[in-house]
């Protein structure tokens, strides 16, 4: 828990536009467990506040006069490090911009989508409220890298297990993010070798301007062939697909290949989180008849235990990252709980075994 979260949640507001200021402010401050403790108008004076004010989370717009909010970032990581959202514009620069952003420290970001749309304007608050309260549980300072020896645990209850032949590899790998999780994908894909024999499928809460521009920035980091999943695409040893975002993806059986199938949001209103991780897994699971490694990193929610726990009653495999290196805990932390974890590992041991494992 944070010092002050037993009182009230501390948020500073950066931005230079000052009706995103008040639209920021006024949903922060109607919920009775957040205080709005100031307001800056661009980098230098959100620096500035950080440093006085000594808020608990920042909210920070990106293209600010005089300083911008990647800058600002810097200078607050810097001097002294602080929870902030980043307030991003649904485009390709933003994009860009805001995995720049979570690169230097910020924890999460916020699509800007306020419009004269009732719907957008509602997906928006109720985005920036989420987002900021549950930010507000994340640890500073994680490392990739745990002290904590690895740990493979079996957790009760456990679904039925089909039994799988020994020495069998799997033949596809699913993984699965969401806060936190644009750097520790990137960290887990570039830890796996470019002659990796399998398909990848990653599903991370994103919306649909960001998940393009993410799969080429991975493309030009990873040794893997790394691009955004289209309606037809088969998965192909040594491709790494990024589900698209604003829908769903469902993989299906084709022949003797396993391929993607793309879903309206409205079929499936069940899922909160999109693209579902849930989903994805478990559609994933039946197309390659169990022959699936799952993975969930960090995020926040329970996204993808319901994936991990129908993987395992298929005879599949299943890795967790550990809390340690977890920007927040709460996707792990429900695969763990819920008994479906074959592995538990920090960030930087993930992908070696998933080359391990899958390879």
């Amino acid at each position: 828990m944070l010092p002050n979260q037993a009182k009230k949640l501390r948020v500073l507001v950066v931005d230079d536009s000052s009706f995103m200021r008040m639209v920021i402010r006024s949903v922060l401050e109607k919920d009775p467990a957040i205080e709005v403790i100031g307001v800056a108008v661009d980098g230098i004076e959100g620096v500035e506040k950080a440093l006085a004010l000594k808020p608990d989370l920042i909210t920070m717009d990106i293209e600010m006069p005089r300083l911008d909010g990647i800058s600002a970032l810097k200078q607050i990581m810097a001097k002294a490090p602080t929870r902030v959202l980043m307030v991003s514009t649904l485009t390709c620069e933003g994009a860009k911009a805001t995995f720049d952003a979570l690169d230097a420290g910020a924890i999460d970001y916020i699509p800007k989508n306020v419009t004269d749309s009732i719907d957008a304007q509602k997906t928006f608050k109720e985005e920036l409220l989420r987002k900021v309260k549950g930010s507000a549980g994340s640890i500073l300072g994680r490392s990739m890298a745990s002290t904590v020896p690895p740990s493979r645990i079996v957790v009760p209850p456990r679904p039925t297990v089909a039994p799988r032949p020994a020495g069998q590899r799997y033949q596809y790998v699913g993984i699965g993010a969401s806060t936190g999780g644009p750097v520790a994908v990137q960290e887990v894909l570039g830890r796996i070798p470019g002659n990796f024999p399998h398909g990848i499928v990653v599903a991370i809460h994103m919306p649909k301007a960001f998940t393009g521009p993410y799969a080429e920035r991975l493309n030009t980091k990873c040794s893997l062939q790394v691009k955004e999943a289209k309606a037809g695409d088969i998965i192909q040893p040594g491709v790494v697909l990024v589900t698209p975002g604003g829908m769903h993806t469902a993989l299906v059986r084709q022949g003797s290949t396993v391929a993607v199938r793309t879903i309206a949001t409205a079929e499936h209103p069940q899922y909160i989180y999109v693209p579902s991780v849930d989903h994805m897994l478990t559609t994933f699971a039946d197309a390659c008849n169990g022959s699936l490694l799952g993975v969930i990193l960090t995020g926040m929610g329970a996204d993808g235990f319901k994936g991990m726990k129908h993987l395992k009653t298929r005879g599949g495999g299943t890795i967790v990252q550990d809390e340690a290196t977890s920007t927040i805990y709460g996707m792990p932390r429900a695969c763990i709980e819920g008994g479906v974890a074959d592995s538990v590992l920090p960030l930087t041991q993930i992908g070696p075994e998933i080359t391990k494992v899958a390879g």
